[in-house]
């Protein structure tokens, strides 16, 4: 199938009320994790690349090529997204490799350089073609400055979205990154009022803390991407471990990623049946 843009993934879902599930893949065993689970419940989905994975492969090449080409021979529709990118020559390195789609990340910065940041990048994307996401109200995890109290406000994403041009929206509203507990308290009136606020589709990070229960009542209260890593790294890992455990002779890396791989894929099926039920 040829690759999908993010825009026409995450239009229809929302035009449908459903909600996209947006996985990162951190090496080849991830993206072809993401998409067979995708198969399995013949769902859309969107593989991730963040700036952090990045510094871990020392560029983005590989992994985006790798990631492109595992979106390409799906079997449903996949799009790959360059997400949390802080560094503007690494959006234009990601445009220039053919992703259809990035988050830019200025949310660590005061509102109006936030402001004047995000609409450079989105000017530049959008001569290309490609969809931009950017975040308002920094989401918890990554070392912020931002505190569990922290919410994005419906009227200053109003005015940053039609200052921006953005065309999807991170916001905060009580998820934080890289969670090992499902325990995170969402404010979902919150999120039905910027949904309200807003006419593009919002995005969910954090969202490996929430269970899932709370994803599909987010999705219905106004949420569209819902991004998720820990939790699939966690079923990677517990997938090692166990098979370590059970073969300590084990040193063929490919005996213990299989059964890691499996695992991811059992995940993100399930996930992605939450987020859109049939």
């Amino acid at each position: 199938m040829p690759l999908t843009p993010t825009d026409e993934i995450a239009r229809r879902a929302r035009a449908a009320g459903t909600g996209v599930g947006a996985f990162n893949v951190l090496q080849l065993e991830h993206a072809q994790a993401i998409v067979a689970g995708a198969e399995s419940a013949d769902r859309p989905v969107v593989l991730q690349i963040s700036e952090n994975t990045v510094r871990y492969h020392g560029a983005l090449e590989p992994v985006a090529l790798a990631s492109l080409a595992v979106a390409r021979a799906a079997k449903v529709p996949v799009a790959v997204h360059l997400d949390h990118a802080e560094n503007p020559d690494l959006v234009r390195e990601a445009v220039g490799l053919g992703l259809g789609s990035v988050m830019f990340d200025a949310s660590k910065l005061p509102y109006d350089e936030n402001v004047a940041a995000t609409r450079e990048v989105v000017e530049e994307c959008h001569r290309h073609g490609v969809w931009v996401e950017a975040e308002l109200g920094e989401v918890g995890g990554k070392g912020g400055a931002h505190t569990p109290g922290v919410r994005t406000d419906p009227e200053e994403a109003r005015a940053f979205v039609a200052a921006t041009g953005v065309d999807a929206l991170a916001v905060a509203v009580g998820s934080s990154h890289q969670m090992l507990t499902r325990d995170a308290v969402l404010d979902f009136d919150l999120i039905t009022r910027l949904r309200a606020a807003v006419d593009v589709p919002l995005v969910l990070h954090g969202s490996s803390g929430v269970p899932n229960a709370d994803l599909a009542l987010a999705v219905t209260s106004g949420m569209t991407k819902v991004n998720v890593s820990t939790h699939l790294n966690k079923a990677f890992t517990r997938a090692v471990r166990d098979h370590l455990a059970d073969h300590p002779e084990a040193v063929d890396p490919r005996r213990y990623l299989a059964p890691a791989r499996a695992a991811v894929a059992r995940e993100v099926a399930h996930l992605l049946t939450v987020l859109a039920p049939a």
